[in-house]
Formats: C-alpha cells, structure tokens, sequence
C-alpha cells in the first residue's frame, strides 16, 4: 500500500491476507510527523468473519464527522465561545488526534470527538473574526465552499486520473509539507523578537503566497488521501477501518479550511 503525506494514513502494513494489522508500526506521528515508526505489539489480522472495507463505509463516515464538525462549528460560533473554543478545542483534538495515530485506534467515539473539537476550535475562530469587523461577514460560509470546491476539484482530478499518485509525486508532497511546517514554526519563534516574524502571516503579498501555498499543498494532501483510501478499500481491511480513514479525511479538511479562512481574512482586509 503506497504512504501518503497525511500523517492518519502513513505506513499501513497489511498480513498476508491482505488485511492491515493496526499495531505492527505507528503511523504518522507515532514514528515521526511524516516517517513510518518502529516497535508496538501487533494486533491479529481481521477474521474471516470481518466484513471488508467499501467506498461506502468511507463515503458515510467522513460524512457524518463532517457534518458534526459544521454542526458544532456553527453554534460555537453562534454562542460566542471565543478564545477559550479555540484554545479548548485544539488543545483537545490534538490529545485525541495522538491517541489515534499513536494507536491507529478505529475508535469512532475517538474520531467523533476529535472532529467535535476541531468543529468548536474552527467555529470559535470564525466567530470571533466575523464578529471583529463587518468586512469579514460571511468569510466562515466562503471558507466552507472553499474547502469544498478543492474537495470536489481534487476528486475529479484522481478519478480522471489527471494527476496520477505516484511515490515521486508522494516524496515530493511529504517533502513540501515538511518544508512548510518549518517556516511555520520559524515565523512563529522569530514573530517573539521580531514584528511580524518572517511576514508568512502578516497579510501582505508574501503571506498572500505563502497561505496559497499551503492550499496548494493540502490540496495534493488530498489527492494523496483519496489513493490511500482506494488501497485501502481494494486491500480488503476491515469496514471498521473506516472511522481511521474518516480521521485522516479531517486531518487534511482542518489544514484546508484554517488556510483558506486566512486568505480569505488577507483579501477582506
């Protein structure tokens, strides 16, 4: 099964019988943000019993942790939560997002709650940047068509096979998302000493190119997502490997949506 860039979906190792074995490496984080890990007990491959994985259970279940994230997004945003939404639910989906890839849990209430907290920490952003200024009205529902178009649009692209997903294609993209995490991480430490850090967020025309950039790569994220997903289902894993896929689904969607709401901020400003 080819790695893909999204740290959910690295380096699923599948038995004989074609089936994954979630406990013989971490993935993603778990060995690494982009680097398949060592060590863990291994879990038995599914039984003859499992019923396998379909487009379907994939299609369902990132539907319904989409949907409870808008939901959730929607009334944090209504209710005003604020600072203590953002902080709250990032600080929680990131505990949850580690218990998953650490233990490549299939847990749908770990999903569902790390979806939950994304949908409160992206809601009480949005609605605290709407509620900043009347230029920014409307900019959560333009971010939401925005991540949906990229989604539609790169769907397409895979099932054309515009874009074929090759492991070039793959080290490429890991390798780009690698490059921008560190500028992320370097513009946050210098903005202590200098304003404005490095001007990747400051709205100007580099933060313009930067924040187009980082779509332009969650975008290939996704593309590589969807051929992980495919494997998946054409592996023959078990249909609760699903509620996983859904996880990594969101993963990307998060990176998406956060960008697109800050291109979008650059140009209402």
């Amino acid at each position: 099964m080819r790695t893909s860039s999204n740290p959910a979906f690295r380096n699923l190792p599948t038995s004989p019988g074609g089936y994954a074995r979630f406990g013989d490496a971490p993935a993603g984080m778990a060995g690494g943000m982009f680097g398949g890990g060592t060590g863990g007990s291994p879990m038995p491959a599914a039984g003859a019993t499992d019923r396998p994985l379909t487009v379907d259970d994939v299609v369902m279940k990132t539907g319904i942790n989409v949907v409870l994230a808008i939901a959730l997004g929607i009334a944090s945003a209504v209710l005003g939560l604020g600072g203590i939404g953002i902080i709250g639910g990032l600080v929680v989906g990131l505990v949850l997002a580690l218990v998953i890839i650490f233990k490549q849990s299939t847990n749908k209430f770990l999903v569902l709650g790390y979806s939950a907290a994304e949908g409160v920490a992206l809601g009480s952003l949005t609605g605290l940047l709407e509620g900043s200024g009347s230029q920014y009205a409307g900019i959560g529902f333009q971010a939401i068509l925005g991540v949906l178009g990229v989604f539609i649009g790169m769907l397409v692209v895979y099932k054309t096979g515009a874009i074929r997903v090759t492991p070039r294609l793959t080290k490429m993209v890991i390798g780009a998302a690698i490059g921008v995490l560190v500028l992320m991480i370097a513009n946050l430490l210098i903005s202590f000493f200098v304003d404005g850090g490095l001007g990747l967020r400051t709205g100007g025309p580099l933060a313009i190119i930067f924040s187009l950039v980082c779509i332009g790569i969650g975008a290939f994220m996704l593309l590589l997502d969807f051929d992980q997903a495919d494997q998946a289902v054409k592996a023959g894993v078990p249909a609760k490997f699903a509620w996983y896929l859904a996880f990594g689904f969101m993963t990307t969607l998060v990176w998406l949506y956060i960008e697109i709401l800050r291109l979008l901020s650059y140009f209402r400003e």
